[in-house]
């Protein structure tokens, strides 16, 4: 019994290897698993832009766009994990965050342009809690900040410094549009090959499972030959 356990699973080996192989047969694979290491690299560039973003915002107070930066870089991480271990769920997950970020961005851009009767002088994007706008507003390239000096008599504890901001190469909310055009174009990027690596990874499955790669492997074989043993009656 035991030769014939040990029998039985050394034939195993041969036949997980024989699907490995013919799993790297199947058209495409190599570069399906190809698109899926470029999409690993868009994930991680899309963390490295989030972080960029995030970082700036802070600088400036905008909590709106730090909450959302937030839920983006964890969007973005499942989905790099869903993709290294090949996770439909996951990557389906931040295909669908995928669209609402492109959708964020374009409110920020309609923001910061005035478009549609939003006004980038507003504190919509510090939820009115305070009058802070975005850093880039006095720290832009070339700008050079200054205060306003204020009457000796007419300065208090609560008084309020005024600053002046000249020679800036770029106006603030420019430098904020290209900013959320990069996220659009990278989440657009990001949803395309979510789409991909979705299909992709299904017709995958379905490849090894029609050859066979998904069936169990018995640890024991039963023999359903029937036995030439007739058992005859024993006369006394």
């Amino acid at each position: 019994l035991v030769f014939q356990y040990k029998s039985q699973l050394s034939r195993c080996q041969p036949e997980r290897l024989q699907h490995h192989l013919l799993l790297n047969n199947v058209p495409g694979w190599s570069a399906r698993r190809g698109r899926g290491f470029a999409s690993r690299g868009h994930r991680c560039s899309a963390v490295v832009l989030a972080l960029e973003r995030q970082v700036f915002d802070f600088l400036g107070y905008q909590w709106a766009p730090i909450l959302a930066n937030f839920f983006h870089i964890i969007a973005v991480i499942l989905g790099l994990f869903g993709t290294i271990q090949y996770r439909p769920r996951y990557i389906v997950a931040y295909t669908v965050w995928a669209a609402l970020w492109v959708a964020w961005n374009v409110f920020i851009i309609c923001f910061y342009l005035d478009v549609g009767g939003l006004s980038k002088d507003s504190d919509l994007l510090t939820f009115n809690i305070s009058a802070h706008h975005s850093w880039w507003s006095e720290h832009g390239p070339g700008c050079v900040r200054g205060e306003m000096p204020q009457a000796a008599g007419g300065r208090t504890t609560e008084s309020h410094s005024y600053i002046t901001v000249m020679g800036c190469f770029m106006d603030y909310q420019y430098i904020e549009v290209l900013h959320s055009a990069a996220q659009i174009l990278v989440a657009l990027l990001g949803f395309v090959y979510g789409c991909y690596v979705v299909s992709a990874i299904t017709e995958e499955e379905d490849s090894f499972d029609f050859i066979g790669g998904f069936e169990p492997f018995p640890l024991y074989h039963v023999n359903e030959k029937p036995s030439h043993l007739l058992l005859r009656p024993v006369c006394p």
